[in-house]
């Protein structure tokens, strides 16, 4: 009984053991990623130079690498709990294994004695004799024998196991320090990290000194930003339209195919929602196809380097205390040279050029679009189908930092999204 106990004990502990030895191979995978997140925002940090257009752009960049820091601090963290609940349970099983341990030698030398006694003595002729037979007593002698044996090779399992577990909790107590001193080095680079992103700071608030030039600045990039926006909506507009137009002429021929007309009527086309983009059932398949993909979209941008560094939305500028700025899609650093690639497969709809946003492009998606902005080429033409991951332009960069940014949106309907959600890879 005693002997099934510790079997079901060492197997339970094997697997709570297999099971946290999982979950810091986990917590090291993730660690490993936020480091390289962390090396490649460095990398972005290096191709930006402090100048006044540009220091707001390395600001976000520096907070984004604390804010990576510190994932790794809360990683490394765990992974230590982890080890120490790991350490405890390991002499947790030393003590169980102890006291099984000693039973067995007990009971292992209680057996030799015996053994001993009969074998130096009258004990092995008595122990014959007192048999039914002569060959129970063999069979006695035989199953001393093996028992003995058998207590043996237990005692010996045990130490083998023990052994085992005192050279894991060794093994278990290095990674700890390992991990302690990696921690060290992290809240070391992280108190380095704040004392850069607060010089950065103060940049700014030089900066915010210059208001008006700032300010008018915004107000320009504003001013472009809106023509972006007017241009996407009236091309949404206008493919609604001509969308509602076919689907109207379809109703129309399909009434005149019943009274005996043969005009070839135009494919069926429906709208998700009133107002909405009539589709037909290839876009509509193409666009649920897209939704599916939702955390899943290639980056619209090429190379293995990229940061988003201007999120969705409305936002606290960064020099001017009392001004909020508002963006319709996400800004994304890329490296020198980077192309824009389709997200998704698609029909180019409409090629143009803003000021302040250079080439534009933007593809549908069933009712679904997205837009690409600041290309200082083009690839693709209205019409052109594409594929995903597909190249259709190169991302233009600006002389006067030596940046490459891309301005990316995404719509569905008549609504913007916030394209990063969507974005995996």
């Amino acid at each position: 009984m005693r002997l099934i106990h510790l079997l079901i004990f060492l197997v339970f502990a094997g697997s709570v053991w297999a099971q946290q030895s999982a979950r810091v191979r986990e917590l090291e995978k993730q660690r490993k990623e936020t480091l390289e997140e962390i090396r490649k925002t460095g990398e972005l940090l290096k191709q930006t130079q402090a100048t006044e257009k540009d220091v707001t752009r390395r600001l976000k960049l520096i907070s984004q690498q604390i804010l990576s820091r510190k994932k790794v601090i809360s990683l490394l963290n765990q992974e230590m709990e982890v080890i120490n609940i790991q350490i405890i349970d390991m002499g947790k099983q030393i003590r169980v294994l102890e006291t099984q341990l000693q039973q067995k030698k007990e009971s292992y030398g209680k057996s030799v004695r015996s053994m001993y006694r009969r074998h130096a003595s009258q004990d092995k002729l008595l122990f014959i004799l007192s048999a039914e037979s002569f060959g129970q007593s063999l069979r006695r002698m035989r199953y001393l024998r093996e028992y003995a044996q058998w207590q043996k090779r237990q005692a010996t399992d045990i130490i083998t196991r023990q052994s085992e577990i005192n050279r894991q909790q060794l093994e278990l107590k290095k990674t700890r320090e390992e991990k302690t001193r990696l921690l060290a080095s992290r809240e070391e680079e992280q108190q380095k990290l704040e004392v850069e992103e607060q010089s950065q700071k103060d940049e700014i608030a030089q900066l915010g000194k210059k208001k008006s030039q700032l300010q008018a600045q915004l107000r320009e990039k504003q001013k472009q930003a809106d023509q972006l926006n007017r241009m996407i909506e009236k091309q949404i507009a206008e493919e609604i339209a001509q969308a509602e137009r076919e689907r109207k002429a379809r109703e129309a021929a399909a009434r005149k195919n019943k009274k005996g007309d043969t005009t070839t009527p135009l494919e069926e086309r429906k709208a998700d929602v009133k107002g909405g983009y009539a589709m037909t059932k290839e876009e509509k398949a193409l666009s649920n196809y897209f939704s599916e993909n939702r955390g899943r979209l290639p980056y619209p941008v090429t190379g293995s380097s990229h940061r988003i560094i201007a999120p969705f939305g409305e936002h606290q500028h960064a020099a001017l205390e009392h001004v909020r700025t508002n963006n319709n899609g996400i800004d994304i650093l890329a490296s020198t040279g980077a192309e824009a690639r389709a997200v998704f497969n698609g029909v180019v709809t409409r090629v143009f050029t803003i000021p302040g946003f250079n080439n534009s492009i933007i593809i549908r998606h069933g009712n679904y679009l997205t837009v690409y902005s600041n290309l200082s080429q083009v690839y693709v033409k209205a019409g052109d189908k594409v594929s995903t991951r597909q190249k259709i332009g190169k991302i233009f960069l600006d002389p006067s930092d030596n940046t490459t940014v891309l301005h990316f949106q995404l719509w569905k309907e008549k609504s913007k999204q916030d394209p990063e959600p969507w974005l995996g890879n």
